[in-house]
């Protein structure tokens, strides 16, 4: 059984999540003026229609195209070599070194120790009716699954199919999809935890409430 706190502990000994910054197609770069441990920060506003820090720019035909931070963090590589430059797509111009959210870091914690009930295909998923009811009727995390349940809807191309859940049985603790939205084959649906790791998850998941506050 995976032991949920000394992963958090893992975990919390490097918070960081380094993301490559890459140009979306081929283009001349140029950079604003930028340091190597500047701050930047990603998309802002309630409807994040605030842009990021501009890492770069990327013109071809005359058409610049701005390469935005996509999160707050700190820059920790910023290839300036490359200014003047014509690239290839997918080129790494900047690295952003972001430390993990409160959110983040449950949503790590929870993809391990949960057990993941998978979209088999790409499609839009609903609870079937008796589910959804239970759903919105109960307290959190008190739907109990078991194997074979009808569970789901697939709907695709105007025709439905009922799925039954496959996996260990338990508690519906984490759902993953949205209604009317395509999920794409193979991303997880729902996590499950099984009662007897059930309070091993909350222990921590109260933890990471406590110890993340302000970060």
């Amino acid at each position: 059984m995976l032991n949920i706190s000394e992963l958090l502990e893992s975990i919390k000994e490097s918070p960081y999540r380094d993301i490559v910054i890459r140009t979306p197609h081929t283009g001349c770069l140029s950079f604003p003026d930028l340091a190597i441990g500047a701050e930047v920060h990603g998309p802002s506003s309630q409807w994040k229609n605030k842009p990021g820090t501009l890492l770069a720019t990327l013109e071809r035909e005359r058409n610049p195209k701005p390469i935005l931070a996509p999160e707050k963090g700190e820059l920790v590589e910023l290839h300036t070599e490359l200014a003047g430059t014509f690239v290839e797509a997918q080129t790494a111009v900047a690295t952003i070194r972001h430390r993990l959210t409160r959110e983040e870091v449950e949503h790590i914690i929870l993809q391990k120790a949960l057990f993941l009930f998978r979209a088999p295909e790409r499609a839009k998923y609903y609870f079937t009716p008796e589910m959804d009811k239970k759903i919105h009727a109960t307290e959190s995390h008190s739907v109990k699954v078991r194997d074979g349940m009808e569970l789901l809807i697939m709907s695709r191309m105007k025709r439905e199919v009922h799925l039954q859940y496959s996996g260990p049985d338990g508690v519906i603790y984490a759902i993953y999809f949205k209604y009317n939205e395509n999920i794409d084959a193979g991303a997880p649906l729902i996590g499950v935890c099984t009662q007897e790791q059930l309070p091993a998850i909350q222990e921590v998941i109260m933890r990471i409430k406590t110890e993340w506050a302000g970060r």
